[in-house]
């Protein structure tokens, strides 16, 4: 039985989560997967098997005419999130955050643009037209990436189904053909729930933080949980037959958050939340791209108004240090409830991917006397 890292009694970091411990804790913001598995035996490109999908993150309605401020950082670029640099030029996201397998991001986009442009009539008339931000992760040892299986209506599918709530873990959508430092992984979640300190040291209002990740980087020596080298006493019992011979990864993560932030301090929340991927077990290695995304949902810029000007709020930035401890946190348990929640997978040309032992797992953290849930 697979289950979430709190769910076996540990917990990561100090600050408290949401009650969904998800993404989907920031007011507002939904997930929804496609997940599509299909065949085994040996890899015949386009007929596969398939081990793929797509994840919609959906900053709340409308985001096209009501955009939201965004920001980024991408700690090594062997990968790729589109639409990324227009994010980054306005401060800005106004389409849905796709994720898919790295051959696919142009279907992906492209589906997109058609959901968008039907939903939103005015796109390329009225209004200016769209990049939709798309990001990647290669599933190419367990599907037929080339065969890029991924087609418009998986994508309309797992926008339209999107919502608020617990979010499906492990290997669902994007995540359905990922591996994480030798261990079957995917998508991963979770939040915290912040207060803010003012210069007095008075308490401050409180902010909802949340991360979503598609994670798939890594090698098993280097896997570490709540601290304790986890992947160094895990090896020994698992034979390098088989692996990935390359660490050809990548982790696409997704910040999202409440509170009143300009894009400048939104890509210094991401920046931190690379702090977060190291400590799981990635050093950005040269074939892995680690990218981040982050929007906040506290300000609305309106596409058409009758001024020139629009306020907003914007939190002091000695106010931030809750959020950027919130978001280590998160990113790092985020990562490893993926792993815990994904099952064993076997692929394309019989590849295996082995679910991370959660019995073995529990004996470890309990060995090393590593947080326990409070």
């Amino acid at each position: 039985m697979r289950a979430r890292f709190r769910d076996l009694g540990f917990s990561i970091g100090r600050v408290p989560t949401g009650p969904a411990n998800a993404i989907t804790d920031v007011p507002g913001v939904r997930v929804g997967h496609t997940t599509l598995i299909e065949g085994d035996g040996p890899l015949v490109v386009g007929r596969g098997p398939v081990r793929t999908g797509v994840t919609a993150i959906l900053p709340p309605e409308p985001v096209f005419s009501e955009r939201v401020l965004a920001g980024s950082f991408v700690l090594n670029g062997a990968g790729e999130v589109s639409g990324l640099t227009q994010v980054v030029e306005w401060g800005l996201l106004e389409t849905p955050i796709l994720l898919t397998s790295t051959m696919s991001v142009g279907k992906v986009s492209d589906a997109t643009v058609k959901w968008m442009t039907r939903r939103y009539p005015g796109i390329g008339d009225e209004y200016d037209v769209i990049i939709p931000i798309v990001g990647e992760c290669d599933d190419s040892w367990l599907n037929d990436a080339v065969g890029r299986h991924v087609r418009s209506e998986h994508v309309y599918r797992a926008i339209e189904q999107a919502s608020g709530g617990a979010v499906a873990e492990g290997s669902v959508g994007a995540g359905t053909g990922l591996v994480t430092c030798d261990f079957k992984a995917g998508i991963g979640t979770s939040s915290r729930r912040v207060v803010t300190f003012r210069a007095n040291s008075e308490t401050g209002p409180s902010y909802n933080l949340g991360v979503l990740v598609q994670t798939n980087f890594g090698i098993m020596r280097t896997l570490c949980i709540a601290g304790v080298p986890v992947g160094e006493i895990l090896e020994p019992d698992y034979s390098d037959d088989g692996r990935r011979v390359h660490n050809a990864g990548s982790i696409i993560c997704v910040v999202a958050t409440d509170a009143p932030l300009l894009p400048s301090q939104i890509s210094r929340l991401c920046k931190r939340a690379a702090l977060g991927i190291g400590r799981v077990g990635s050093y950005a290695a040269h074939a892995s791209g680690e990218i981040i995304i982050g929007f906040s949902t506290a300000n609305k810029v309106p596409r058409s108004t009758s001024g020139m000007t629009h306020h907003i709020d914007v939190l002091l930035d000695d106010a931030c240090d809750g959020l950027y401890e919130a978001v280590v946190e998160c990113t790092e348990e985020a990562i490893v409830n993926a792993l815990c929640v994904a099952d064993d997978m076997r692929g394309q040309g019989n590849h295996f991917a082995p679910a991370l032992p959660l019995d073995d797992l529990a004996e470890i953290l309990n060995r090393h006397h590593a947080a326990r849930k409070r």
